[in-house]
């Protein structure tokens, strides 16, 4: 019995002893990788300049076309993330104040994301190899009901968020395999597809959220200005008074969910495509940063 005790002790010993070697190696893979994603692109850089920095979930990612930011003489990156939500943003902004980043601008997209304060699993597991090496991201995951297993079992994380940030992932960032998430400067473009034309976003009411909040905070804190929009929809949604009830919890959000009209423009009913997204641009450089001479503070 004393010999399977010690058997069965040598092997939770062993298991653990690989857990933590397979943990420390796939983080070692991640803390080296700057090109595969937006979230390492930011977190193992250094200072930063920027005139324009863009944030927000594919309806940023979608809909500011940097490169015309640009030829009006304005620095600019889409760090949208597709499938993103607010809380994913907020620490995105976070490290960038970290790193120092001197930013002029901040356009946040901030809309439907309004309506929620979860985390988005699909973005916010790529916070997750770093969660260790950063006081930053442990403290904004401090509150997620599965944070102790995240941040006190070793390889837990990378085993359940396998698909996102496990073998076959840390594989391909270890190996520098290219994406093309930091082409165009950060911004997609969507084609002409015109496919689930119609929506329903009824179900969705704005909350004064927690994340929002915060990122106001990180602008006042580093004398970034932030411009918070509001972006289009095609006419055929139902529940389009969303924005309006957003607005009168946010009334300094712009909005400008009907300054494209025509679903010739979009690709979806919540994205514009490229066509759009370029004609979308234009209006907010016409509006933020209007004059003869270029005014970079958007003011």
């Amino acid at each position: 019995m004393r010999n399977f005790i010690q058997l069965i002790a040598k092997i939770i010993l062993a298991i653990l002893v690989l857990l933590v070697v397979l943990d420390w190696a796939y983080t070692a893979a991640y803390l080296q990788s700057h090109n595969r994603g937006k979230v390492d692109y930011v977190f193992n850089s250094g200072a930063r300049n920027y005139d324009v920095v863009i944030l927000g979930s594919s309806r940023a990612n979608n809909h500011f076309v940097s490169q015309i930011f640009e030829e009006k003489g304005l620095k600019t990156f889409n760090y949208g993330m597709s499938g993103s939500h607010l809380f994913e943003a907020s620490l995105m902004l976070k490290l960038m104040a970290e790193r120092k980043y001197k930013i002029k601008n901040v356009i946040l997209e901030a809309d439907l994301g309004l309506s929620n304060e979860k985390r988005a699993d699909g973005i916010a597991a790529k916070f997750l190899p770093y969660i260790h090496h950063s006081k930053i991201i442990r403290e904004h995951f401090s509150d997620e009901k599965d944070f102790n297993k995240l941040y006190y079992i070793p390889f837990y994380r990378y085993v359940n968020f396998d698909a996102l940030i496990g073998f076959r992932e840390t594989y391909n960032t270890l190996t520098n395999v290219p994406t093309n998430y930091l082409e165009h400067l950060g911004y997609h473009p969507l084609g002409n597809k015109h496919e689930n034309m119609k929506n329903d976003i009824t179900a969705l009411k704005p909350i004064r959220n927690k994340y929002y909040e915060e990122i106001k905070q990180i602008c006042k804190e580093n004398n970034y200005h932030l411009i918070a929009v509001m972006t289009p929809m095609c006419t055929n949604v139902k529940g389009l008074d969303y924005f309006e009830k957003a607005n009168k919890i946010y009334p300094e959000i712009h909005n400008l969910e009907n300054v494209v009209q025509g679903d010739q423009y979009f690709s979806s009913c919540g994205h514009l495509n490229d066509t759009g997204a370029r004609m979308f641009t234009k209006i907010v450089i016409e509006r933020f940063f209007r004059t003869n001479k270029i005014n970079s503070n958007g003011k």
